[in-house]
């Protein structure tokens, strides 16, 4: 088991970038974090340092104090907040995620997501998915559609968005959405960002959604 950072790798690791993981810092601590799994060298030049799903898992672990409940496995996550750190849109927050800055930080983690995708294939390319986005798969759907101008829906369901949830499949996202003509929408927008999608409906309620997951060739 991976032991937990120093303050200050705590903080290298923190500071990352949101989409990226891609890291800043000393040779020492970023060497320091190579050598505890929690980051890895690119072998391309420039050589940079990224986090690996360990190293993500340990920046959206909040630092856990004395006394303080441990979270239920499966338990599902609360809404977002402005924590100062980019998330994306997932559909169905209380409150809407950002500002007027909001479409210029989209559209800079995107662009953040596809050069993490150069960079961590050998061939550079960047028409599917990559490791980081196999680790958060909600999160990394969400993006795309987000970047590609879908509204997300809003705490009221019957506003209509898009909404991003887990499935019980390892590597498949919903993506739900009332409107069909939409939901076909974010379907496509998924498929040109890498993903296979399929349409389904709900044996129970009947609604249609779209299950989604990262094409891997």
């Amino acid at each position: 088991m991976t032991r937990s950072p120093t303050a200050a790798q705590r903080r290298v690791i923190d500071a990352a970038e949101p989409a990226t993981g891609r890291l800043k810092g000393t040779e020492g601590q970023l060497a320091a974090l190579v050598k505890r799994g929690l980051a890895f060298r690119h072998p391309r030049p420039p050589h940079d340092h990224f986090l690996t799903p360990a190293g993500h898992r340990v920046r959206e672990t909040p630092e856990t104090l004395p006394e303080t409940p441990e979270a239920v496995p499966g338990t599902p996550a609360p809404p977002a907040v402005d924590t100062g750190v980019f998330a994306a849109r997932i559909g169905g927050e209380d409150a809407p995620v950002g500002g007027p800055s909001r479409p210029r930080e989209v559209r800079s983690a995107w662009e953040g997501l596809l050069e993490l995708r150069r960079m961590t294939r050998p061939d550079g390319a960047v028409d599917r998915p990559c490791g980081w986005e196999r680790t958060h798969l909600v999160q990394a759907a969400a993006l795309a559609l987000e970047a590609a101008g879908h509204r997300p829906g809003g705490a009221d369901a019957g506003d209509g968005g898009y909404r991003v949830r887990a499935t019980p499949q390892p590597e498949a996202v919903a993506v739900r959405e009332p409107d069909p003509e939409a939901l076909r929408a974010c379907a496509a927008t998924l498929e040109k960002a890498g993903w296979q999608t399929g349409e389904h409906t709900e044996p129970r309620t009947g609604v249609r959604y779209v299950l989604a997951s990262p094409r891997r060739v």
